[in-house]
Protein backbone atom coordinates (compact mmCIF):
# COMPACT_ATOMS: atom_id res chain seq x y z
CA UNK A 1 0.00 0.00 0.00
CA UNK A 2 2.99 2.30 0.13
CA UNK A 3 2.72 5.00 -2.54
CA UNK A 4 4.81 4.53 -5.66
CA UNK A 5 6.27 7.09 -8.02
CA UNK A 6 3.07 7.17 -10.07
CA UNK A 7 0.78 7.68 -7.05
CA UNK A 8 -1.27 10.88 -7.16
CA UNK A 9 -1.79 13.40 -4.37
CA UNK A 10 -5.07 11.82 -3.24
CA UNK A 11 -3.44 8.42 -2.75
CA UNK A 12 -0.46 9.91 -0.93
CA UNK A 13 -2.74 11.95 1.31
CA UNK A 14 -4.87 8.93 2.24
CA UNK A 15 -1.80 6.81 2.96
CA UNK A 16 -0.34 9.50 5.23
CA UNK A 17 -3.64 9.92 7.06
CA UNK A 18 -3.94 6.18 7.71
CA UNK A 19 -0.35 5.92 8.87
CA UNK A 20 -1.09 8.67 11.40
CA UNK A 21 -4.44 7.19 12.43
CA UNK A 22 -4.81 3.54 11.26
CA UNK A 23 -8.39 3.21 12.58
CA UNK A 24 -9.76 6.38 11.03
CA UNK A 25 -12.92 6.21 8.98
CA UNK A 26 -12.29 6.61 5.26
CA UNK A 27 -14.98 8.42 3.31
CA UNK A 28 -16.06 7.12 -0.08
CA UNK A 29 -15.03 10.42 -1.60
CA UNK A 30 -11.44 9.87 -0.43
CA UNK A 31 -11.27 6.58 -2.30
CA UNK A 32 -12.98 7.94 -5.40
CA UNK A 33 -10.47 10.78 -5.52
CA UNK A 34 -7.69 8.28 -6.28
CA UNK A 35 -7.23 8.20 -10.04
CA UNK A 36 -5.74 4.71 -10.36
CA UNK A 37 -8.49 2.06 -10.33
CA UNK A 38 -6.20 -0.70 -9.07
CA UNK A 39 -5.03 1.46 -6.17
CA UNK A 40 -8.66 2.22 -5.27
CA UNK A 41 -9.52 -1.48 -5.28
CA UNK A 42 -6.49 -2.31 -3.16
CA UNK A 43 -7.53 0.23 -0.56
CA UNK A 44 -11.09 -1.13 -0.52
CA UNK A 45 -9.81 -4.66 0.13
CA UNK A 46 -7.39 -3.58 2.86
CA UNK A 47 -9.92 -1.33 4.57
CA UNK A 48 -12.58 -4.05 4.49
CA UNK A 49 -10.16 -6.42 6.19
CA UNK A 50 -9.16 -3.75 8.71
CA UNK A 51 -12.80 -3.13 9.60
CA UNK A 52 -13.45 -6.85 9.96
CA UNK A 53 -10.43 -7.25 12.22
CA UNK A 54 -11.47 -4.31 14.42
CA UNK A 55 -15.04 -5.58 14.66
CA UNK A 56 -13.85 -9.05 15.70
CA UNK A 57 -11.75 -7.66 18.53
CA UNK A 58 -8.93 -10.22 18.31
CA UNK A 59 -6.95 -11.80 15.51
CA UNK A 60 -8.22 -15.23 16.61
CA UNK A 61 -11.85 -14.14 16.46
CA UNK A 62 -11.32 -12.58 13.04
CA UNK A 63 -9.59 -15.72 11.76
CA UNK A 64 -12.32 -18.03 13.03
CA UNK A 65 -15.14 -15.87 11.67
CA UNK A 66 -13.52 -15.72 8.23
CA UNK A 67 -14.66 -19.28 7.48
CA UNK A 68 -18.27 -18.91 8.57
CA UNK A 69 -20.01 -18.49 5.26
CA UNK A 70 -18.47 -17.43 1.97
CA UNK A 71 -14.76 -16.66 2.31
CA UNK A 72 -14.02 -13.25 0.81
CA UNK A 73 -10.79 -12.49 2.67
CA UNK A 74 -7.70 -12.70 0.43
CA UNK A 75 -5.49 -15.73 1.15
CA UNK A 76 -2.56 -13.45 1.98
CA UNK A 77 -4.45 -11.95 4.92
CA UNK A 78 -5.58 -15.38 6.12
CA UNK A 79 -1.98 -16.61 6.06
CA UNK A 80 -0.76 -13.51 7.89
CA UNK A 81 -3.37 -13.99 10.61
CA UNK A 82 -2.30 -17.62 11.06
CA UNK A 83 1.32 -16.46 11.28
CA UNK A 84 0.52 -13.90 13.99
CA UNK A 85 -1.58 -16.40 15.95
CA UNK A 86 1.14 -19.05 15.86
CA UNK A 87 3.72 -16.48 16.93
CA UNK A 88 1.58 -16.06 20.04
CA UNK A 89 0.95 -19.78 20.54
CA UNK A 90 4.63 -20.64 20.23
CA UNK A 91 5.97 -17.69 22.19
CA UNK A 92 8.91 -18.96 24.22
CA UNK A 93 9.15 -22.22 22.24
CA UNK A 94 12.77 -23.37 22.05
CA UNK A 95 12.20 -26.25 19.63
CA UNK A 96 13.27 -25.19 16.11
CA UNK A 97 11.49 -28.14 14.54
CA UNK A 98 8.16 -27.02 15.99
CA UNK A 99 8.72 -23.52 14.68
CA UNK A 100 9.62 -24.82 11.21
CA UNK A 101 6.68 -27.24 11.23
CA UNK A 102 4.37 -24.35 12.16
CA UNK A 103 5.27 -22.66 8.87
CA UNK A 104 3.06 -25.22 7.12
CA UNK A 105 0.08 -23.42 8.65
CA UNK A 106 0.75 -20.22 6.70
CA UNK A 107 3.30 -20.91 3.93
CA UNK A 108 2.86 -23.26 0.98
CA UNK A 109 5.37 -26.10 0.77
CA UNK A 110 6.82 -28.09 -2.11
CA UNK A 111 6.96 -31.82 -1.49
CA UNK A 112 9.54 -34.19 -2.92
CA UNK A 113 9.92 -37.91 -2.27
CA UNK A 114 13.60 -38.82 -2.15
CA UNK A 115 14.67 -42.37 -1.34
CA UNK A 116 11.46 -42.96 0.55
CA UNK A 117 11.61 -39.70 2.51
CA UNK A 118 8.87 -37.06 2.22
CA UNK A 119 10.73 -33.75 2.16
CA UNK A 120 9.02 -30.37 2.42
CA UNK A 121 10.65 -27.13 1.34
CA UNK A 122 9.19 -23.65 1.29
CA UNK A 123 7.53 -23.32 -2.09
CA UNK A 124 8.39 -19.66 -2.63
CA UNK A 125 12.04 -20.31 -1.79
CA UNK A 126 12.22 -23.26 -4.17
CA UNK A 127 10.69 -21.19 -6.97
CA UNK A 128 13.11 -18.33 -6.38
CA UNK A 129 16.21 -20.50 -6.41
CA UNK A 130 15.33 -23.32 -8.79
CA UNK A 131 16.89 -21.49 -11.72
CA UNK A 132 20.40 -22.37 -10.60
CA UNK A 133 21.21 -21.05 -7.14
CA UNK A 134 23.14 -23.42 -4.91
CA UNK A 135 23.46 -23.42 -1.15
CA UNK A 136 23.29 -25.92 1.68
CA UNK A 137 24.73 -29.37 1.68
CA UNK A 138 22.14 -32.01 2.52
CA UNK A 139 18.75 -31.71 0.86
CA UNK A 140 18.38 -31.63 -2.92
CA UNK A 141 14.96 -30.86 -4.32
CA UNK A 142 14.14 -31.32 -7.97
CA UNK A 143 11.30 -29.04 -9.05
CA UNK A 144 9.47 -27.98 -12.14
CA UNK A 145 10.07 -24.28 -12.68
CA UNK A 146 8.57 -22.48 -15.66
CA UNK A 147 8.45 -25.70 -17.62
CA UNK A 148 12.11 -26.54 -17.04
CA UNK A 149 13.67 -28.73 -14.40
CA UNK A 150 15.78 -26.79 -11.92
CA UNK A 151 17.42 -27.81 -8.69
CA UNK A 152 18.20 -26.20 -5.38
CA UNK A 153 20.15 -27.53 -2.44
CA UNK A 154 18.73 -26.91 1.02
CA UNK A 155 19.56 -28.14 4.51
CA UNK A 156 17.26 -30.76 5.99
CA UNK A 157 16.50 -29.97 9.62
CA UNK A 158 16.66 -32.91 11.98
CA UNK A 159 17.38 -33.42 15.64
CA UNK A 160 21.15 -33.01 15.23
CA UNK A 161 21.20 -29.76 13.24
CA UNK A 162 17.89 -28.12 14.17
CA UNK A 163 19.72 -25.12 15.64
CA UNK A 164 20.38 -23.98 12.05
CA UNK A 165 16.83 -22.66 12.06
CA UNK A 166 17.65 -19.84 14.48
CA UNK A 167 20.16 -18.37 12.02
CA UNK A 168 17.90 -18.67 8.99
CA UNK A 169 14.25 -18.56 10.05
CA UNK A 170 13.46 -15.48 7.95
CA UNK A 171 15.08 -17.02 4.86
CA UNK A 172 12.72 -20.01 4.77
CA UNK A 173 15.49 -22.12 3.27
CA UNK A 174 15.36 -25.26 5.41
CA UNK A 175 13.67 -28.57 4.66
CA UNK A 176 11.83 -30.91 7.02
CA UNK A 177 11.09 -34.58 6.58
CA UNK A 178 7.55 -35.77 7.26
CA UNK A 179 8.64 -39.38 7.01
CA UNK A 180 7.18 -41.53 9.79
CA UNK A 181 9.55 -41.64 12.73
CA UNK A 182 11.31 -38.36 11.95
CA UNK A 183 11.25 -35.68 14.67
CA UNK A 184 9.74 -33.00 12.40
CA UNK A 185 6.59 -35.10 12.04
CA UNK A 186 6.27 -35.32 15.81
CA UNK A 187 6.82 -31.56 15.96
CA UNK A 188 3.97 -30.97 13.50
CA UNK A 189 1.70 -33.18 15.60
CA UNK A 190 2.58 -31.07 18.62
CA UNK A 191 1.75 -27.82 16.83
CA UNK A 192 -1.61 -29.23 15.74
CA UNK A 193 -2.46 -30.03 19.37
CA UNK A 194 -1.44 -26.53 20.48
CA UNK A 195 -3.54 -24.93 17.72
CA UNK A 196 -6.63 -26.88 18.81
CA UNK A 197 -6.07 -26.03 22.48
CA UNK A 198 -5.56 -22.34 21.74
CA UNK A 199 -8.71 -21.93 19.66
CA UNK A 200 -11.12 -24.46 21.13
CA UNK A 201 -9.85 -24.85 24.68
CA UNK A 202 -9.80 -28.62 24.17
CA UNK A 203 -6.82 -30.78 25.08
CA UNK A 204 -6.07 -33.37 22.42
CA UNK A 205 -3.26 -35.85 21.86
CA UNK A 206 -1.96 -36.05 18.31
CA UNK A 207 0.48 -38.72 17.17
CA UNK A 208 1.78 -39.72 13.75
CA UNK A 209 0.68 -43.13 12.47
CA UNK A 210 1.79 -45.27 9.53
CA UNK A 211 -1.71 -46.18 8.38
CA UNK A 212 -5.33 -46.29 9.48
CA UNK A 213 -5.99 -49.81 10.69
CA UNK A 214 -9.57 -49.15 11.76
CA UNK A 215 -11.81 -50.49 9.00
CA UNK A 216 -14.83 -48.32 9.85
CA UNK A 217 -13.46 -45.25 11.52
CA UNK A 218 -15.81 -42.72 13.06
CA UNK A 219 -14.34 -39.36 12.02
CA UNK A 220 -11.62 -37.77 9.93
CA UNK A 221 -10.37 -34.31 9.09
CA UNK A 222 -8.35 -33.52 5.99
CA UNK A 223 -5.68 -30.91 6.65
CA UNK A 224 -5.88 -29.80 3.01
CA UNK A 225 -8.33 -30.09 0.13
CA UNK A 226 -6.64 -33.17 -1.37
CA UNK A 227 -6.67 -35.07 1.94
CA UNK A 228 -10.31 -34.23 2.54
CA UNK A 229 -11.28 -35.69 -0.84
CA UNK A 230 -9.17 -38.83 -0.38
CA UNK A 231 -10.39 -39.54 3.16
CA UNK A 232 -13.99 -38.95 2.12
CA UNK A 233 -13.63 -41.48 -0.69
CA UNK A 234 -11.95 -44.05 1.56
CA UNK A 235 -14.57 -43.63 4.28
CA UNK A 236 -17.42 -44.07 1.80
CA UNK A 237 -15.82 -47.20 0.32
CA UNK A 238 -14.96 -45.68 -3.04
CA UNK A 239 -11.96 -46.98 -4.94
CA UNK A 240 -8.97 -44.64 -4.63
CA UNK A 241 -6.33 -45.08 -7.29
CA UNK A 242 -2.75 -45.72 -6.26
CA UNK A 243 -1.50 -42.38 -7.58
CA UNK A 244 -3.86 -40.44 -5.33
CA UNK A 245 -2.98 -42.55 -2.31
CA UNK A 246 0.68 -41.79 -2.93
CA UNK A 247 -0.04 -38.10 -2.38
CA UNK A 248 -0.70 -38.67 1.31
CA UNK A 249 2.42 -37.49 3.13
CA UNK A 250 1.38 -37.93 6.75
CA UNK A 251 -1.35 -39.50 8.87
CA UNK A 252 -2.18 -38.66 12.46
CA UNK A 253 -4.41 -40.08 15.17
CA UNK A 254 -6.07 -37.39 17.29
CA UNK A 255 -7.68 -38.29 20.59
CA UNK A 256 -9.63 -36.04 22.94
CA UNK A 257 -8.26 -36.15 26.48
CA UNK A 258 -11.83 -35.82 27.77
CA UNK A 259 -14.32 -37.83 25.66
CA UNK A 260 -17.12 -35.66 27.06
CA UNK A 261 -15.77 -32.83 24.91
CA UNK A 262 -16.74 -34.85 21.82
CA UNK A 263 -20.07 -35.38 20.14
CA UNK A 264 -21.90 -38.10 22.01
CA UNK A 265 -22.21 -40.40 18.99
CA UNK A 266 -18.42 -40.57 18.52
CA UNK A 267 -17.22 -39.97 22.08
CA UNK A 268 -13.98 -41.82 22.80
CA UNK A 269 -13.31 -42.62 19.15
CA UNK A 270 -10.12 -41.68 17.31
CA UNK A 271 -10.16 -38.82 14.82
CA UNK A 272 -7.83 -39.40 11.87
CA UNK A 273 -5.99 -36.56 10.15
CA UNK A 274 -4.14 -36.54 6.84
CA UNK A 275 -1.83 -34.15 5.03
CA UNK A 276 -1.26 -34.51 1.29
CA UNK A 277 0.17 -32.84 -1.78
CA UNK A 278 -1.81 -31.91 -4.84
CA UNK A 279 -0.96 -33.15 -8.33
CA UNK A 280 1.78 -30.52 -8.64
CA UNK A 281 3.48 -31.55 -5.40
CA UNK A 282 2.26 -28.48 -3.51
CA UNK A 283 1.09 -28.70 0.10
CA UNK A 284 -1.53 -26.10 1.01
CA UNK A 285 -2.44 -26.81 4.59
CA UNK A 286 -5.84 -25.56 5.79
CA UNK A 287 -5.54 -25.32 9.59
CA UNK A 288 -9.03 -23.83 9.71
CA UNK A 289 -10.36 -27.34 9.03
CA UNK A 290 -9.33 -28.30 12.57
CA UNK A 291 -11.54 -25.55 13.97
CA UNK A 292 -14.58 -26.25 11.83
CA UNK A 293 -14.57 -30.03 11.48
CA UNK A 294 -13.56 -31.65 14.76
CA UNK A 295 -16.48 -33.52 16.40
CA UNK A 296 -16.90 -31.20 19.38
CA UNK A 297 -19.69 -31.37 21.91
CA UNK A 298 -21.29 -27.97 21.41
CA UNK A 299 -24.23 -28.61 23.72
Amino acid sequence: MHPVEESDDAERSLHAALMAEPRRRVARSELEAIADAEARDNYRVVLAFRDRLLAAGTVEACYASTFKGAVDTPPLFIEQMAHVILRNILDGCDDPLKLRAAELFFREQHATIREGHALLADRETVQLHAAGSRYGSIGRLIVEASGAVGSVELDVLDGANAALYWQRESRHDTVISLTYGRPALDALAGVIALWVKHFLGITVRVKPIRRIDEAHWAWHVGLDAESTAILNDLWSGAEVEHGRMQRILALFALEFEDPRAMRADVAGRTVYLALSTNEEGVVRMKPQNLLANLPRNEA
